[in-house]
């Protein structure tokens, strides 16, 4: 009977251990692997997206600066790994990720799956459409009942509700959108205002139509796995630092000066 108890207790003993384990801070992790690993999806100019610079292909935009600096303030590596905005909860869950940063808005369906930092940038609409349709459209009753893309997962699929009877059309990408727009599949995607604006000054067949859409989020926000929240208070400490030397103002406008180059 004794050695069954002993038996129960260490079994007991190792189930705590394994749980407070898997509840381990993120920071912990960090730390140790001297790496901070970011999940983003880079086709979002001038977020994060993809540059050839000094003849190597590179992830770069604003949120990877901002991710740049977080990794330096700890004292560790960065490594960026390009995926999807709807599966970027899972790899926090899952520790594939450490961060997730790109252009995520702070909706209740995420906030079950991760800890937010504070807001650090106002996401506001813009309205991409075919360049000959430009003039066409300068309210959201002009776009009544039409086909209007947005990315799948971000803030925008609320937003397109300000739109009377849009047929709502989402993609995981949102060069496939304007793919779509530019084939006639949809007159419109409502994207964040300087991603229209890289796009439309990369490609003449679209440009941004004089919409104006009301935002639908207090403002964008990094993501940490669900109970990390010593890494979350790191993430803020930078980023009230970026805050304060005026950084974020200068990052946002190279990123979209970078976007802009052909």
């Amino acid at each position: 009977m004794k050695s069954l108890k002993i038996v129960a207790a260490c079994t007991l003993i190792l189930s705590l251990l394994v749980g407070c384990g898997a509840k381990e801070d993120r920071l912990a992790t960090v730390q140790e692997n001297k790496k901070l690993v970011l999940g983003t999806s880079a086709d979002y100019p001038p977020f994060e997206f993809r540059k050839t610079v000094d003849g190597k292909d590179q992830i770069v935009g604003f949120d990877i600066e901002i991710a740049k600096e977080i990794a330096k303030d700890l004292g560790v590596e960065l490594e960026i790994k390009d995926t999807s905005l709807t599966t970027l909860p899972e790899e926090l869950k899952t520790g594939k990720i450490d961060i997730a940063i790109a252009g995520l808005d702070p909706s209740p369906e995420r906030e079950n799956a991760m800890e937010f930092s504070t807001p650090y940038y106002l996401a506001e609409a813009g309205v991409i459409v075919r360049a000959a349709d430009k003039d066409k459209y300068k309210t959201p009753e002009d776009l009544k009942g039409l086909k209007v893309g947005v990315q799948l997962g971000s803030t925008f699929e609320n937003v397109i509700q300000q739109i009377p009877d849009a047929k709502k059309e989402m993609l995981d990408k949102v060069n496939d959108l304007v793919l779509a727009l530019e084939a006639n599949r949809l007159e419109a995607v409502v994207v964040e205002k300087p991603v229209a604006a890289a796009f439309a000054a990369n490609r003449k067949e679209v440009a941004v139509a004089p919409v104006e859409l009301k935002p639908a989020s207090e403002g964008y926000v990094i993501g940490v796995r669900k109970g990390s929240v010593k890494l979350r208070d790191e993430v803020n400490k930078t980023l009230e630092r970026l805050k304060q030397q005026g950084k974020l103002d200068e990052y946002i406008t190279q990123a979209v000066q970078l976007a802009e180059q052909q």
